[in-house]
């Protein structure tokens, strides 16, 4: 078999805190791995109430491991935890130089492996540079001996091999060209709220379905995939409700622990998708829930989003009871529809809140006049007659005035 065709095997270590084993940051990690398209093959333990500062977790532990692992060559050490530089020296030295990696190093290298758009292959490359640069000596020797496989992906290693110098120079190169697609974009948002455009975005946990729920509202053929960070890059869709467009954005998923410089390096995308005028918070119906959505509260209020949220619980076809649940809850199937006819009404109703009906009379000879405000008002029916044409339509508030020369 050829050896390039493996999957990476992978072993982790998982760090303890306090008193009590929490299972989700484990089970996320072995996902995680999964998503990579390498093999989980064990995890071993360690309760750690003081850091060490050289390996984090003690060398009696790591030579429990180094032990555990004898014989067994091409294996991959995942600390699930933040590592400095020197700690991931010290424990790979530790572990007879076996490759160790953390698991910020893991998710990098699931972003290398997602990023579609040439903007978001910028922000992973940006991503990982910074992560790498701390953790070179000289050339990059010390890193050169990991070969391929997680870790390696995205910059490459003949970037993890040139000099710092050039890697700072990458760096400051890929910092300008973001901040100019940056600017781009809010052009490109202040367009639409000029013109009148109604936004929303799924936003959420990462895995809770939002690519297919995008899918299921809009008709579209988003990739999604039961895996973590199955979709990295921000896709829009137009969804018409009753006659109101609206432009419904799918984004990058968050995870519990995601070191935050990871959301810096997708602020820019993630403020365009979280400045929107209505958010819809996905969470999955079947899971841990309760942790999702602290997750992603807390993520917003870090990026400032104040924008109003509905609460979608999504895989829900198989509740029998409710009761636990959030009772301001909404819930859906994008697997089988169950629901979703009730969330486009509660959209609908969101952005009607501030609108009017109105019957508006056009004389024919300035039909050209009323076609420069047609744009923001949602016909729902016409009446030709000798005199005029009335047209029954669906105004907000704010653009009222401007059809105050046609009320009938």
């Amino acid at each position: 078999m050829n050896r390039e065709k493996q999957r990476e095997i992978v072993y982790m270590i998982q760090p303890i805190a306090g008193d009590t084993e929490d299972r989700t940051e484990h089970d996320e990690a072995v996902s995680l791995i999964e998503s990579a398209d390498a093999e989980y093959a064990g995890t071993i333990c360690q309760r750690v109430r003081e850091i060490n500062p050289s390996t984090y977790i003690g060398g009696g532990k790591l030579q429990a491991l180094r032990d555990r692992l004898e014989g067994l060559e091409d294996i991959t050490v995942l600390f699930n935890g933040e590592l400095t530089p020197s700690q991931t020296l010290h424990i790979s030295a530790a572990l007879g130089d076996r490759k160790v990696i953390d698991r910020t190093t893991l998710i990098l290298d699931i972003f290398a492996k997602r990023a579609k758009s040439s903007e978001g292959k910028l922000q992973v490359e940006l991503a990982q540079l910074k992560h790498i640069y701390p953790r070179l000596k000289g050339k990059g020797a010390a890193l050169s001996k990991l070969g391929g496989g997680i870790g390696t992906r995205g910059p490459g290693e003949t970037q993890l091999e040139t000099d710092r110098r050039h890697i700072r120079l990458r760096i400051r190169y890929l910092e300008e060209k973001l901040a100019s697609l940056a600017s781009r974009r809010e052009l490109l948002t202040s367009r639409r709220e000029k013109d009148g455009m109604h936004t929303v975005s799924l936003i959420g946990y990462t895995n809770t379905g939002k690519s297919t729920l995008l899918n299921a509202l809009t008709d579209a053929n988003v990739y999604a995939a039961d895996r973590l960070f199955a979709t990295l890059d921000p896709t829009s869709r137009l969804l018409t409700l009753d006659g109101t467009p609206v432009i419904l954005t799918d984004t990058v998923g968050f995870l519990h622990s995601l070191p935050h410089h990871l959301i810096d390096a997708f602020r820019s995308t993630l403020e365009s998708a979280l400045h929107c005028d209505l958010a819809l918070i996905v969470c999955d119906a079947a899971g841990d829930f309760g942790r999702q959505l602290e997750t992603t509260l807390s993520v917003l209020r870090d990026m400032g989003c104040k924008a109003p949220y509905l609460l979608v619980m999504n895989k829900s076809e198989d509740l029998r009871d409710t009761t636990a649940y959030p009772h301001e809850s909404i819930f859906v199937s994008a697997k089988t529809g169950l629901g979703l006819d009730f969330l486009k009404e509660k959209i609908l109703q969101f952005f009607r809140r501030d609108t009017v009906s109105v019957q508006l009379k056009i004389p024919y000879e300035k039909l050209s006049e009323y076609g420069k405000l047609k744009q923001y008002a949602i016909e729902k029916t016409f009446d030709y007659r000798d005199d005029a044409l009335y047209v029954n339509a669906v105004i907000e508030n704010k653009f009222l005035l401007r059809f105050s020369p046609f009320f009938a």
